[in-house]
């Protein structure tokens, strides 16, 4: 392994560097960093997400109605569910505790998040998506099918970033772990 310093940059010829993964000439150190904004941010977006829904779940359910995917007998269910499995996905990346895991709860729900929205829009729906509150039917010109995929999309990327590398500063993995 050669290893050499430039500008704060860990050149590591060895895959996935010398404590841990990292990303090119980038340090396990500056990863870990990346980590920590990543999941800290991730945190956010679904405490937001839930906090929005939980205090008002007809209107979650409603939202999930609009849809149109799920039986009506499941849309109360999902609709009131929904916001406490945000909140405990949020919970877990703040105390980075069950980093990866929380990734991955997280990247299942932005998949079926982004291909929801993609099926209303492919079906002609004009919908809110309820992602931060709200929801229903709403005129066509105030669709935002396309930026919500998108935003989504960046979600999903930052998600795949704590799959691959969920080691993080300030985390209780990390301090577990710990010898």
């Amino acid at each position: 392994m050669i290893t050499g310093q430039r500008d704060g940059l860990e050149a590591d010829t060895k895959p996935g560097g010398a404590g841990g993964r990292s990303l090119g000439r980038l340090s396990p150190q500056v990863c870990d960093w990346i980590g920590t904004a990543v999941r800290l941010g991730l945190a956010v977006v679904w405490a937001w997400a839930g906090l929005a829904k939980i205090t008002d779940p007809e209107t979650a359910a409603q939202a999930v109605r609009a849809y149109r995917i799920l039986p009506e007998s499941l849309v109360r269910p999902f609709g009131y569910g929904l916001p406490f499995l945000e909140l405990a996905v949020a919970l877990l990346l703040v105390l980075g505790l069950g980093t990866r895991i929380a990734a991955f709860v997280s990247g299942v729900l932005l998949l079926v998040y982004i291909s929801s929205i993609a099926s209303v829009w492919a079906r002609g729906i004009a919908i809110d998506c309820g992602c931060f509150g709200g929801g229903g039917a709403v005129a066509a010109s105030k669709t935002e099918y396309l930026q919500e995929i998108l935003r989504d999309t960046g979600f999903l990327l930052l998600t795949a970033w704590l799959l691959w590398r969920p080691a993080s500063k300030l985390s209780l993995d990390r301090w577990l772990a710990a010898d």
